[in-house]
Parts: C-alpha cells; sequence; structure tokens
C-alpha cells in the first residue's frame, strides 16, 4: 500500500492544528515532520514543543525527520513529543550504529535518510535493522525545491537490494514530489511519498485527495509491497 506523507514544513503555522486534521480527514497516512538546527542544514525550523502541541490532533503516524548533527542527543526527547518514527541522517551520526538501536530501544521505527549524492553502500551493515529509509530527492534544508532527477535511479537500486534481501523496508522519497512526477517515483520503487508545497499550497483537502487517487490509482495495478 503505497502512502502519503504531507511535509508540514510547507503549511500556515497559524492554524497548524487545523491543516493537520484537514490532511488527516483527506487521507493523509503520515505527518512529516521536519526537524532542522541550522548547522546540518542552513535552516531552523520546528521542535518538540510544536510537535507535542499537534499530537492529539490527529491519529496519524508522526513521521520525525531530524536534519540535525547528532541526532541521538535528541531521539529520547522527539519519541517522547509523539513520534512513531524517527528518522536521522547517515551522514550527520558519528556513530550511525549507536543512534539506531537508541531509537529501537525507545520503541520507535527507524529510518535513515541519504543525501542525494551519498550513495546506498553507506547503509550495507545496518540496513536489516531499518524500518525506512528516506532518499533525498532535494539537497535538504529547504520547501519547495526540484526534484533531483538521478534519484529515481537511486530508488529503483535500493528497491532491487531490499527485495532480493526479501527486508520489510519502506522506502520513502522527500523533496519535490508533485502530482507531474509521483508516477514516476512510485514505478522507481517507493512506498512512501513527502509532499509539501504540492499539498499545502492552494486547497489542502483538494491536493491531498489528488494525491491519494493518484496512489489508489496505481496500486490497483501494481504489485504490493
Amino acid at each position: 500500500m503505497y502512502k502519503l506523507a504531507p511535509s508540514i514544513l510547507a503549511a500556515d503555522f497559524s492554524k497548524l492544528g487545523e491543516e493537520v486534521m484537514t490532511i488527516e480527514k483527506a487521507g493523509a497516512d503520515y505527518i512529516h515532520i521536519d526537524i532542522m538546527d541550522g548547522a546540518f542544514v542552513p535552516s531552523i525550523s520546528i521542535g518538540m514543543p510544536i510537535m507535542k502541541s499537534i499530537r492529539d490532533k490527529t491519529k496519524c503516524i508522526f513521521d520525525a525527520h531530524l536534519m540535525i548533527n547528532e541526532p541521538i542527543r535528541y531521539v529520547q526527547d522527539v519519541y517522547e513529543a509523539g513520534a512513531d518514527i524517527i528518522t536521522v541522517h547517515a551522514e550527520s551520526c558519528n556513530h550511525l550504529d549507536r543512534t539506531i538501536k537508541r531509537i529501537k530501544e525507545l520503541g520507535a521505527k527507524v529510518g535513515v535518510a541519504l543525501n542525494p549524492a551519498t550513495p546506498l553502500n553507506v547503509l550495507d551493515y545496518v540496513l536489516d535493522e531499518l524500518d525506512m529509509v528516506v532518499i533525498m530527492s532535494v539537497n535538504p534544508g529547504f520547501g519547495g525545491q526540484k526534484f533531483i532527477p538521478y534519484t529515481l535511479e537511486k530508488t529503483k537500486q535500493l528497491r532491487e537490494i531490499i527485495d532480493k534481501k526479501k527486508l520489510s523496508i519502506e522506502i520513502e522519497v522527500d523533496g519535490g514530489i508533485t502530482l507531474e512526477n509521483v508516477a514516476q517515483v512510485m514505478e522507481a520503487g517507493a512506498d512512501v511519498f513527502v509532499a509539501g508545497s504540492a499539498i499545502f499550497t492552494g486547497d489542502i483537502l483538494e491536493n491531498t485527495v489528488a494525491f491519494k487517487e493518484v496512489l489508489s490509482h496505481v496500486s490497483k495495478g501494481a504489485k504490493s509491497r
């Protein structure tokens, strides 16, 4: 089953709770929450207090994406703020294995994100421990960027590896996802699609429904994962 994860980085923060409830009503599966520190990436975004403030507004899975240096320092706080999935960047962890184990100890699902130019082989020794791999299809730090085409091939290669190993791991693609390119990303092997500007620009309800219709339409003829 394909899943939609609207990124609230693009939401109107003056009515964040209302918009979260709207996307849930329209069929969103995950709420994608970008936490940025201004060091690993240029921007600073929302933190745990805002995340906690919207936890009771929705039953959707909270998909927390930590774009911060040494995220192991904050994974417990993120978990306690309501995260169901905690994703860290391979590039930001001095000890990736230790960070993965800590997230699992807390009881959250664990994801590892890879920047566009980071090769898949950095996951060779930890892939079996993961619930999700996030392929960044833009360079992280800002919303509204254009999709980087070569990440399609990277997604295909990862799908082949996961299928060959018979692992139960979701592939999430994050960055520049639109109604125009989402079918291509699905065909490349992704399971979860992060969309920010494409959801929160214009009519949020209509945009979310439109994405869900594309995912549902392709799902009917696609091999179930």
